[in-house]
């Protein structure tokens, strides 16, 4: 789960579980653009030191289409089992949470007809809001992993954000791989997040704020190679940035598990906000 490390805030509490039931999540095996796609519907609901070569200017070619034969999960928003956790952002954190929710089967604003407003009405300043949803388990570390969504945020909100985080982590093998992206209004820039060490890690990527009153679509790449953690890049509205970060994973011997997660956190006047996302997507293969 994603760990914070906003300001030094670590007073946050932990809020109970809520669990939501909004069924529309199917499962699909990606195939070449030239053959048709099966697509089924999932019943239920899943010291180390970090090397980056810089990137060059972002190309416009967007993010390359999953390979053949791997596994689609697609309108996740619409997912029934998403849990939220207002203190699994922050080790050790107590004291008061913010106060945040998730409301499904948003029709506007919508691309897909049925949209998830995740929004946080208040609480401690930087503190935030994590919503995470379980997968179906990978026995094997992921050598491939597309996390996308698109995302809208109202023009009355444009500014308000401290940040806007999102996620995948898998447990295999007794290792935890997790793969995270933060965008930060703080210092206008796109970091990836170090599991070992708790650490937010700036990368060469500028982080222009989201416009607002209209639709981005985001699109995060990783795999696994072996016990290490490769972030190979990030696409915003077409325009793909390779940042080819690696961290090591995390032994803790848990068990198989495979979440994906997005979190909102307030600023220093915990100003209140919602984030829209819609086509939420996992693209794997293993």
């Amino acid at each position: 789960m994603m760990h914070l490390n906003l300001k030094g805030f670590s007073a946050i509490g932990i809020l109970s579980i809520g669990i939501f039931s909004f069924t529309g999540c199917s499962v699909s095996n990606a195939k070449p653009p030239s053959t048709s796609t099966t697509t089924t519907q999932l019943i239920g609901s899943g010291s180390s030191t970090s090397v980056s070569t810089t990137p060059g200017s972002g190309s416009n070619g967007g993010a390359p289409v999953p390979p053949s034969g791997a596994t689609v999960i697609s309108n996740i928003q619409n997912q029934t089992g998403w849990q939220t956790c207002g203190g699994c952002g922050n080790d050790g954190g107590t004291g008061q949470g913010p106060v945040y929710n998730l409301t499904q089967g948003i029709a506007s604003p919508a691309l897909s007809g049925s949209s998830a407003d995740f929004w946080i009405a208040g609480g401690p300043a930087y503190s935030g809001g994590y919503y995470f949803i379980e997968q179906p388990t990978v026995p094997n570390p992921l050598s491939y992993l597309r996390y996308e969504f698109d995302l809208y945020i109202p023009g009355q909100y444009a500014s308000a954000p401290q940040a806007l985080e999102f996620e995948c982590q898998q447990n295999s093998e007794g290792y935890t791989y997790n793969y995270a992206w933060q965008a930060d209004y703080d210092s206008k820039s796109w970091r990836v997040f170090n599991y070992t060490t708790k650490h937010w890690e700036p990368t060469s990527v500028g982080f222009q704020p989201f416009a607002p009153d209209t639709w981005h679509h985001i699109i995060a790449i990783y795999h696994a190679s072996g016990t290490q953690v490769m972030h190979d890049s990030i696409t915003v509205d077409g325009v793909t940035y390779p940042v080819n970060i690696t961290h090591d994973a995390l032994f803790t011997g848990n068990g198989l598990e495979l979440t994906n997660a997005f979190q909102v956190d307030l600023d220093a006047s915990s100003s209140p906000y919602h984030i829209y996302l819609d086509n939420m997507t996992v693209s794997l293969k293993d």
